[in-house]
């Protein structure tokens, strides 16, 4: 693999920095050290496998939405591989019970369909529990405890009598949240679960905890599981996704052409719609590095992406010097919910992916061009 500078790496390309995931890393890996709970790595938010090699150095596993992310972690990490969905497929639980530990279920019908299968595989059976504890404000598109959630057992469903063979229950309420929302919602668990609890091996607390963000509560997180484990005597698994790269990738993008039409407008090369999707879904404003809010700088600019979609805006931002065609312009924290969720919608290319080493240079992993659009297609 040829090594190049960041400047000379091609456009639009997603850049992860090995430095910055494994900085990381080693605070998780302090979370678990001091606890003795155990971290796996939730890959919807980040399933470049290139990295696994890394991670696994760090953190006690993967953990998967279904079976092709299930075979992604059992291929490529090797470690403990865990799996939950709102429903399985008959067709995929014999693949599921061989290459998965942890086998969480969503209902009580999926629980007594498939139990027997999973326990005679010497597996782990999971129960996913709806605490119906709302701590997120404005984004119920994010929010597993929304009212009519499919995610989750509610107490008022609840069977203790089909709890035999059940190790362990799974909860997740968070999305980008603090501790104190954990320290919250496990109130809320014990007092409508806590007469379980003690009958189980282990419990999970789902993902969406931002334990790598710089003003996180690792402290209070920290008493959150020493509680479960002294209490109960539970194993305490948590699966974030984001906070294993958070702040730890780019996304490096060109200037095609600059027009006018109310305000100054900028059309790149990349696309909110097709490669940082959750800038349109969140939403929110990615960090450009360089950049300033909308007046703050001399020039300000939409930046807008290539397609055909009205709403492909990624945001305004002002600059020191006017933007020209071919300029390069880098967005900060694009290594979660990116590349596991871009498209190739209007025939878009999909951004090269790259690694940053520790020494500065970089690589190309991966390249795509007119095949990968055209093998998702008939």
């Amino acid at each position: 693999m040829a090594k190049m500078r960041f400047e000379e790496l091609p456009t639009p390309c997603y850049v992860i920095d090995e430095e910055l995931v494994e900085k990381n890393l080693q605070i998780l890996n302090g979370v678990i050290k001091r606890t003795g709970c155990k971290i796996v790595l939730a890959q919807k938010a980040f399933s470049m496998y290139k990295m696994y090699p890394l991670i696994a150095e760090y953190i006690s596993g993967t953990t998967a939405s279904g079976l092709f992310e299930a075979r992604l972690g059992y291929e490529e990490m090797g470690k403990e591989n865990h799996v939950f969905s709102p429903a399985y497929r008959e067709e995929e639980m014999d693949e599921i019970t061989r290459i998965c530990d942890h086998i969480i279920f969503n209902s009580f019908s999926q629980l007594e369909k498939y139990k027997d299968k999973v326990l005679a595989a010497g597996r782990k059976v999971g129960l996913r529990i709806n605490p119906e504890c709302s701590t997120q404000e404005g984004h119920a598109i994010y929010d597993p405890c929304s009212p009519g959630s499919r995610f989750g057992v509610t107490l008022e469903h609840f069977r203790p009598e089909l709890l035999e063979g059940v190790s362990g229950l799974h909860f997740h309420t968070l999305c980008q949240q603090d501790s104190d929302d954990l320290a919250k919602t496990l109130d809320v668990v014990e007092e409508k679960f806590g007469p379980w609890l003690s009958q189980m091996e282990w419990i999970n607390f789902g993902g969406g905890h931002h334990i790598t963000r710089e003003d996180y509560n690792i402290p209070l997180l920290e008493e959150c599981i020493t509680r479960m484990q002294d209490k109960y005597s539970l194993e305490v698994y948590l699966e974030p996704g984001e906070a294993v790269a958070l702040n730890a990738g780019y996304l490096i993008t060109s200037v095609l052409d600059t027009h006018q039409n109310g305000i100054e407008i900028a059309i790149l090369d990349t696309s909110a719609t097709c490669h940082m999707p959750d800038v349109l879904e969140m939403p929110y404003r990615p960090p450009l590095f360089g950049s300033g809010e909308a007046g703050e700088k001399p020039f300000t600019y939409r930046l807008g992406g290539n397609t055909c979609l009205t709403g492909d805006l990624i945001g305004d931002y002002s600059f020191d010097q006017p933007l020209k065609s071919g300029d390069r312009l880098v967005f900060g924290d694009m290594a979660i919910y990116s590349m596991v969720k871009n498209t190739t919608f209007n025939g878009m290319p999909l951004p090269a992916i790259a690694v940053k080493g520790k020494d500065g240079d970089c690589y190309i992993a991966r390249e795509f061009g007119y095949e990968d659009f055209k093998m998702r297609l008939a």
